[in-house]
């Protein structure tokens, strides 16, 4: 079984009044250095069997037309995940 990942981000014209919330957050907490946040969405889809080129095509095509919406967001990436992907520190 394989797994894939679909990163998605607001379009960099579009107001992203989440990640304007934590910026805003980030040194009230004593985090400092930080100039900015987007905040966007990613999606790990479990596939039956090995991660192919057309797996990763249809899985764009997903990405494209369910996943994201166009007119607001940008796909910045569909690949496959890595074994240490997602894993918190």
């Amino acid at each position: 079984m394989g797994r894939v990942v679909v990163d998605v981000m607001p379009k960099p014209e579009i107001l992203d009044p989440q990640g304007k919330a934590v910026a805003a957050a980030l040194p009230r907490l004593g985090f400092s250095g930080f100039t900015g946040v987007r905040q966007g969405k990613r999606f790990e889809l479990e596939v039956d069997g090995p991660v192919t080129d057309e797996v990763l095509d249809q899985v764009r095509r997903a990405a494209e037309t369910l996943l994201s919406n166009p007119v607001i967001e940008d796909v910045v990436r569909v690949a496959a995940a890595e074994e240490h992907d997602g894993a918190t520190a």
